[in-house]
């Protein structure tokens, strides 16, 4: 007597449409530029000397990356520097913004997420992936839920295997 069992994925037939946010980080670096290496003895700007290295700096370096420009000493750097910054930048850098690496992940993340076309989830049953090896911001799994929750049939958190119940859509 030959006995086969037919081993079946519930989770493929299930229906689960599953997302994972990591498919929306920035692909480029985010380098830092931090202004207080401008500074004299980290504390004041010369505008003299700052006017020269903008002048001449390799801005080229900055090509294609997405810049976060900081000061990391308590200094009063004045608004016009950044700017100053800003310009020379532009030209180069795929983004320029002021904050921290953190915060422009999550700028990022949100412009990323705004691209969406979330009318393909109406009426699904979507799960958002938890866990990966490149980190998603909180804010972005917010704003995904928030944009979500308005189409989909049903919202988890998890693997398809293993998922928390975020939302579903009342009959």
């Amino acid at each position: 007597m030959d006995i086969q069992e037919n081993i079946v994925n519930k989770v493929a037939q299930s229906g689960l449409m599953t997302i994972d946010l990591a498919d929306y980080a920035p692909k480029e670096d985010i380098v830092i530029y931090d202004i207080k290496d401008n500074l004299f003895h980290e504390l004041i700007l010369k505008e003299k000397d700052f006017r020269e290295f903008i002048k001449n700096h390799d801005w080229e370096q900055y090509a294609g990356k997405h810049i976060a420009i900081i000061c990391s000493t308590d200094a009063i750097v004045p608004t016009w520097a950044y700017m100053l910054l800003a310009n020379k930048l532009s030209p180069f850098a795929k983004t320029v913004h002021f904050g921290s690496e953190t915060e422009v992940r999550s700028t990022l993340f949100h412009d990323a997420l705004r691209g969406i076309d979330y009318a393909q989830y109406t009426d699904q049953r979507v799960v958002v992936k938890g866990c990966g090896d490149i980190y998603v911001p909180e804010s972005a799994f917010v704003q995904f839920t928030v944009e979500l929750t308005k189409v989909a049939k049903s919202i988890m958190y998890g693997e398809p295997c293993s998922t928390v119940p975020v939302f579903k859509r009342k009959a």
